[in-house]
């Protein structure tokens, strides 16, 4: 029996009920997700009425400040021992802050809110979204060890993220077609349902899923820690990888309804829609990357799905204006690598956080998830540059009588389509020689258990 087909003698296959109740709190999470860089840079720059350059400089601001918690909440979750778990009783702790959060960042806000208001509550938003997602993942690493098991939980993971989206997105659009109200409205309506989701399915996964203990030393070593594991071949490839894959849906995201509005002519319920189908291709495209991960390895599919991606992406943007069912067509089909990335790079780190606790006895998947989670994060600041520039040659989110001029608009086409096309492809070429196979993540796999197995002995 080869190392690539040898059974683990430790880990069962999860159930596909154990892992729907494990990634329920997707939903809310993914709405989130969403919302942080598409609905709220745009609602509070036009419903709440801030400068657009404002709304950019206070979420960067917010970012890079939530940057520096991910290794902190990383570390503690690793120095973490209970009952309950490593994981799960993070995911606890987030679920009353986002609640607060959702409240008054999508509910109690009003037009005429200030940069201070938005600070505060963004700020308490991101600590408590961190907490959420870093715990979700660490616990889907110990939920599966194995290397093609791990891509089925993440994407399990990524399906869920993917609904999650795609309900989120529907409910403005369902509220002003419908006449319930305006678009605000169906904000507001958008921070209830994920009031309601929070405590529902984190408690649902707390109670139906289980939390295996991982064998190893307590971490150790603060900064110098977190500078060994930039220095590893295999994280350094990955953490671009995912700066890149991270931007270029952050740049479509922040831009999507300026593009479709001013450059295509379609209403703020038509560039819901094609989002919409944007995210349910993605959906529909997840189990295509998850499988032909098992064919060739994760690190092979990816950086396929990322050169698919790029040409679909750009020859999606580039049909005409006019035409809503060709327009949504494109964008359906543009959509279908769009999980790809998300879910294949967060299996790949666990896979390296076996690699690190091999070789060094540590298990360090809080922390490594945390610096995963902030090069994310990253590419999110990075993906609000664009609002700089194009305030900067003269773009307005609600343009006067005379609209936006020609430059301006030229700028946003070229923000749009070009930047986000090569930032993809970009990702293909950094994952050329990645080292951490699925034959040599099979002889770390088999090498841990009998570590482990003799410990416990």
């Amino acid at each position: 029996m080869t190392a690539r087909s040898a059974p683990s003698r430790t880990a069962p296959r999860r159930s596909n009920a154990v892992l729907a109740a494990f990634s329920g709190p997707c939903l809310p999470l993914a709405a989130f997700g969403v919302a942080l860089p598409v609905t709220l840079p745009e609602f509070y720059a036009t419903f709440v009425g801030m400068e657009l350059g404002v709304v950019a400089g206070v979420f960067m601001a917010v970012r890079l400040i939530d940057i520096l918690f991910d290794p902190f909440i990383g570390w503690g979750m690793d120095k973490t021992r209970t009952r309950l778990g490593r994981y799960r009783p993070w995911m606890a702790i987030s679920t009353p802050i986002l609640m607060l959060a959702a409240l008054m960042m999508f509910v109690v806000v009003q037009p005429g809110a200030g940069p201070i208001y938005l600070f505060g509550w963004l700020l308490v938003l991101y600590l408590g979204f961190s907490i959420g997602t870093l715990g979700q993942l660490g616990w889907a690493a110990v939920l599966a060890p194995q290397y093609d098991q791990r891509s089925r939980v993440y994407g399990w993971w990524q399906v869920f993220n993917i609904i999650g989206v795609i309900l989120i997105l529907v409910l403005p659009t369902v509220v002003v077609q419908t006449g319930i109200g305006t678009y605000a409205d169906g904000v507001r309506i958008m921070g209830w349902a994920i009031l309601i989701a929070l405590p529902v399915t984190i408690g649902l996964a707390m109670i139906a899923v289980p939390e295996p203990v991982t064998t190893g030393d307590q971490p150790h070593g603060g900064l110098g820690a977190y500078l060994a594991l930039l220095k590893m071949p295999t994280v350094r490839k990955l953490l671009i990888a995912d700066l890149l894959l991270g931007v270029a849906p952050g740049i479509t995201g922040s831009l999507l309804f300026f593009f479709f509005g001013q450059i295509k002519g379609y209403d703020h319920s038509q560039a819901g829609l094609f989002m919409l189908f944007y995210f349910i291709a993605g959906l529909c495209g997840a189990p295509i990357w998850a499988w032909l991960a098992t064919r060739i390895g994760k690190d092979k599919a990816l950086a396929v799905a990322s050169l698919i991606f790029a040409a679909l992406y750009i020859a999606a943007t580039l049909v005409p204006g006019g035409n809503f069912m060709l327009t949504a067509g494109a964008m359906f089909i543009a959509g279908l690598p769009y999980a790809a990335g998300l879910f294949l790079l967060r299996a790949m780190m666990a896979d390296a956080g076996d690699e690190v606790r091999l070789e060094t006895g540590v298990d360090r998947t809080g922390l490594m998830f945390s610096i995963l989670s902030a090069t994310t994060k990253i590419g999110h600041v990075v993906a609000l540059i664009p609002y700089l520039i194009l305030q900067a040659v003269g773009f307005k989110a609600v343009p006067g009588a005379g609209g936006n001029s020609d430059f301006s608009l030229l700028t946003l086409q070229v923000l749009f389509i070009l930047v986000p096309g090569l930032l993809l492809a970009a990702a293909a070429w950094v994952l050329k020689g990645y080292p951490l196979t699925p034959k040599r993540h099979d002889e770390i796999r088999l090498a841990l258990e009998a570590r482990d197995a003799g410990a416990r002995a």
